[in-house]
């Protein structure tokens, strides 16, 4: 269940609110990326995202008062679905990986940063590369960041969309988990709890006997 404390005046309206606005934006953002693939306007609503799997979660990431850099708030990873509307604070810290090594995601006045998950990496056979990206807060004060994560419903099967002249692109080496999204066959919620349960190994037991 959400986690709403009771001594924060309006927390809980205001962040169902916000969900409610991220959700449709995710549609918004979904329908665009089916355009740019020449697929029909209501492409993955049809078949992924009519009811979406959403995740919204506050951190934060304590000062660093060392300035080590070896500090790291989390390390290199991907998003496992779809898309991730991301709103950070204004202290910075995220960095995203290129072609040419890690740059910096400075936050930017009035704007998300939206990260490609697993499965959009699968469905578009790697035209749409899952972002790695990671954060380390130099600075001496908090750091809140504020992901929306709009992903395919827990029980949908996740297949190739089947596009012109577009070649898989599965170069394991490149990925932080040495795995590939593309070998994989199965729902989004399997997907899902194959890689969280490496952290949380009760949590796939949870969700099977809840699902009974």
């Amino acid at each position: 269940r959400n986690l709403f404390p009771s001594n924060i005046l309006q927390f809980r309206e205001t962040v169902l609110d916000y969900v409610d606005s991220m959700t449709k934006l995710g549609h918004t953002l979904m329908a665009g990326i089916a355009l740019s693939l020449g697929l029909e306007e209501s492409y993955f609503a049809d078949r992924y995202t009519k009811d979406p799997l959403i995740l919204f979660r506050i951190f934060n990431y304590p000062p660093n008062s060392s300035l080590s850099k070896s500090k790291w708030g989390v390390g290199e990873h991907t998003d496992y679905g779809v898309l991730t509307i991301l709103k950070q604070d204004n202290v910075g810290g995220l960095q995203v990986k290129s072609k040419s090594g890690w740059i910096d995601a400075p936050p930017i006045p009035g704007s998300f940063v939206c990260n490609i998950g697993d499965m959009l990496d699968r469905m578009t056979r790697g035209l749409y590369r899952s972002t790695p990206h990671r954060v380390q807060n130099l600075s001496t004060s908090h750091r809140l960041s504020f992901p929306f994560f709009f992903d395919p419903n827990f029980n949908v099967e996740v297949k190739p969309i089947e596009l012109k002249d577009v070649v898989v692109n599965d170069d394991k080496s490149d990925r932080w988990d040495k795995a590939s999204v593309h070998e994989f066959d199965g729902t989004y919620g399997e997907y899902l709890l194959n890689k969280v349960s490496k952290v949380f190994p009760e949590l796939r037991q949870k969700v099977l006997e809840s699902a009974e």
